[in-house]
């Protein structure tokens, strides 16, 4: 097995003017230099842009294949990385307003409604634009049509792990909060075949996740975490009646959990702990939850902020 890698950038819908950079490592046959359906996708939403720092650390670590690199390492050479970088900037600021309707000018969240289910539907959309366009830079090397392959006989359904980091972490808000809300079906067969090496539905979407990454989240604003009962709730009740648990795990740095300036940050993600630790105890074992402080004895600044996507363990 191979691999392919490189930076694409893809509308989000065919036609469309909003366009995403997108950085992929993804899995390919050696032999026929074809993808082939993986282990895992890992999708990984990425922050405010930090640019002119002198920082080298911080430039290294602002770089979208640099990160899927990193987290190729962390996984394993069988999984997909897909590293999304938001299609419209206000000045630094990440605004993922396909993902987040109720977002301001700066990005940040005025609400999250699974009404519509946007941030699974933009998901779904992109990862297709993006195959497609590995799938036609593929077949213009090999000068053949390039369609893609199945890893020997025991194929399953690819399981999605997410990681948002930084301003990221609010599409992963708004993506926990249409999971919360969308109809269970602990028997469902997956519609997908053999050469799905994405999932193609937002019901395939949401019943592929199994982790969840918060990487170091913050605002200027509240809304860094779920801080909403009736979500988590609503979410736990659902993992319950699944085939396979939800596993989250919240990464942070004093950055942001010890800012004085922004104490909200460090609120919302006790509220969030807590709430999802009753809930776990409910779960029988199916809704897990891992909490992890990276450079405890260190002052808060901005590169370790950026070092935690290095650093955090995902085991």
């Amino acid at each position: 097995m191979g691999r392919w890698s490189g930076t694409l950038k893809v509308p989000l819908f065919p036609g469309s003017r909003s366009c995403y950079r997108v950085a992929a490592s993804l899995c390919i046959s050696t032999s026929s230099q074809k993808p082939i359906v993986p282990s895992m996708n890992a999708i990984f939403f990425n922050g405010d842009r930090v640019r002119g720092t002198g920082n080298p650390v911080v430039e290294k670590l602002s770089n979208l294949e640099t990160i899927a690199e990193i987290i190729v390492s962390k996984l394993s050479e069988n999984c997909n990385i897909w590293v999304i970088e938001a299609s419209k900037f206000n000045g630094p600021f990440a605004v993922y307003k396909d993902f987040i309707p109720s977002v301001n000018q700066w990005g940040e969240p005025k609400s999250y409604d699974p009404t519509g289910d946007s941030a699974s539907t933009s998901t779904i959309s992109l990862l297709s634009s993006c195959l497609k366009e590995v799938k036609n830079t593929l077949s213009s090397i090999n000068e053949e049509p390039c369609g893609s392959e199945a890893i020997g006989s025991c194929f399953s359904q690819p399981k999605t792990l997410l990681f948002g980091f930084s301003k990221g972490g609010t599409v992963l808000n708004q993506l926990v909060t249409e999971l919360a809300f969308s109809e269970s079906k602990p028997n469902i067969v997956s519609s997908q075949h053999e050469t799905d090496i994405i999932p193609t539905s937002k019901e395939s979407l949401l019943n592929s996740i199994t982790e969840i990454h918060y990487v170091d989240v913050g605002l200027n604003t509240s809304g860094a975490y779920i801080t909403d009962k009736d979500v988590i709730e609503r979410l736990s009740k659902g993992v319950s009646e699944r085939a396979s648990g939800i596993r989250f795990v919240l990464h942070g740095t004093p950055r942001q959990w010890r800012d004085s300036m922004r104490v909200w940050i460090r609120e919302e993600k006790d509220t969030m702990v807590n709430l999802l630790d009753v809930e776990s105890r409910k779960s029988g074992g199916k809704l897990g939850l891992c909490e992890r402080f990276y450079f405890r004895d260190k002052l808060a600044n901005m590169q370790m902020h950026f070092e935690v996507i290095e650093h955090m363990d995902v085991s």
